[in-house]
């Protein structure tokens, strides 16, 4: 077993029974019984790993047996061999390999800093520093938001301010379509709760809820 800065290699007669975590990019050619969080997997023909994988991505031209998530591409080649659980952000599978495995496609992941400001009265535009669905297999309009108490105000389509909506995309957000509708009440703060669904229906979890602060209107 050879180990460089951020890499490590496990040689073809070598046997590892333990958990390798913090790897930048972990290459198999022999034996791993325990759990493997690397940003890059890559098990060799020949290779084995038994337990689980948690990676960025993964390619697998040996065997694999477990449970494996990989956020991005999981590549079974010909020679490879899966058998377990499998999340996965995108999948290719050659002709030749094998997938024996409860396949689950990788839900969406809500990130940002989920606070905004917005005049008393007035609105602001959403941007994809307060909210952003992250869904490496989905474009930005097959992931949808639902949006459930809100407090404060409501959110609209920036051209048609005065209608309610309680769904919008991900591509509305990017394009800075949606706004948040103050409505003129005293209160110095408010919120809303939102949730994102994949197109596979896959949903990004428990409600996230956006603060908005309640700030001067600014002077004419």
């Amino acid at each position: 077993m050879a180990a460089y800065p951020g890499n490590m290699t496990i040689g073809a007669d070598a046997v590892v029974t333990a958990s390798i975590r913090n790897c930048r990019r972990l290459e198999v050619y022999g034996y791993v019984d325990g759990d493997v969080i690397a940003e890059s997997v890559v098990v060799h023909p020949g290779g084995q790993v038994f337990g689980s994988i948690r990676a960025g991505e993964a390619e697998v031209l040996g065997t694999v047996q477990g449970n494996v998530t990989v956020k991005n591409l999981i590549a079974i080649r010909s020679t490879g061999s899966v058998t377990g659980n499998v999340r996965y952000g995108r999948i290719t599978l050659e002709t030749g390999g094998n997938l024996s495995a409860e396949v689950r496609n990788v839900p969406p992941r809500l990130v940002g800093d989920f606070a905004i400001s917005v005049p008393r009265g007035g609105s602001v535009k959403l941007t994809t520093l307060d909210i952003a669905a992250i869904d490496p297999d989905n474009a930005a309009h097959e992931l949808t938001y639902d949006v459930t108490n809100e407090k404060g105000g409501h959110l609209a389509m920036a051209d048609a301010a005065s209608e309610r909506i309680s769904r919008f995309t991900q591509a509305d957000v990017s394009q800075g379509r949606v706004c948040f509708v103050h409505d003129g009440s005293a209160a110095a703060t408010g919120k809303f709760d939102v949730t994102v669904t994949d197109a596979s229906g896959a949903v990004s979890g428990a409600p996230r809820t956006v603060d908005v602060t309640v700030v001067s209107a600014k002077p004419n």
